[in-house]
């Protein structure tokens, strides 16, 4: 039998997603990052291999059945078997809600729910025979209540939540972790550093999120014995109000 193992992140992009790559490279998993442009997922497939780590970028539309079903059956075949999987699109737009199209509302569903169904599904068939495995969702504070031009990214947060309850609640008996940890908070990113410049400023205090920090959270969630599993955890600034 091989001892290699994969981790799966969807949405690896410059910030979170690339950290949690990174981190369970480190620790010897093969990082298999995806983006819809798999040029762009170059630099981090660099890093993790200057820092000793392997790692495979692939272009995939997580939207897209056909392509996630082929993506799992690839790296399955030709990789390592996918211990850990990790959905990380993020998909927040602010538009009122006259102004939110259907177009509009129907693609964030897409890309921060449905997208996890399919990734979540698929990477299920392949854990359940092994009778292990670990699965994350990420959530957002939109993920537990809705705002004023958020109706669309709410809506599809909450769905995506409760899409980890039920897999959660299926798959946990079974030997498979499914997590949600819910982001509350600003994360160290250029969108907030161009955006929201006096958010970023709180950095100098830890006042914001730093991605290596929510990845070390995913490593210790993936190494909880199955004795003290956690589903929902919360991972905030000392400085956020909730």
């Amino acid at each position: 039998m091989t001892d290699k193992k994969a981790i799966l992140v969807i949405g690896a992009g410059d910030a979170t997603g690339g950290a949690i790559a990174r981190r369970f490279a480190r620790e010897g998993y093969i990082a298999c990052v995806t983006r819809r442009q798999a040029d762009k997922l170059q630099p981090l497939v660099d890093q993790i291999k200057a820092e000793g780590g392997q790692a495979h970028g692939f272009g995939s539309d997580a939207r897209k059945e056909e392509e996630m079903v082929s993506l799992v059956q690839q790296i399955e075949s030709e990789i390592a078997p996918i211990e850990v999987a990790v959905f990380n699109i993020g998909a927040n737009v602010r538009f009122g809600i006259t102004e939110t199209t259907a177009r509009v509302y129907q693609k964030v569903w897409e890309m921060a729910c449905f997208g996890g169904f399919l990734m979540g599904r698929e990477t299920a068939k392949v854990m359940l025979p092994r009778g292990r495995g670990t699965i994350i969702f990420t959530g957002a504070t939109a993920s537990l209540r809705g705002r004023d031009g958020y109706a669309a990214f709410a809506g599809a947060k909450h769905a995506l939540r409760a899409l980890a309850q039920s897999m959660a609640r299926e798959l946990w008996p079974k030997g498979i972790h499914v997590a949600h940890p819910v982001i509350d908070g600003a994360i160290d990113t250029e969108f907030i550093r161009t955006t929201f410049p006096e958010r970023y400023a709180l950095k100098e205090q830890d006042g914001i999120l730093q991605p290596d920090s929510i990845a070390d959270a995913y490593w210790q969630i993936h190494m909880q014995p199955r004795n003290a599993w956690t589903h929902e955890t919360e991972l905030r600034p000392w400085l956020e109000t909730f």
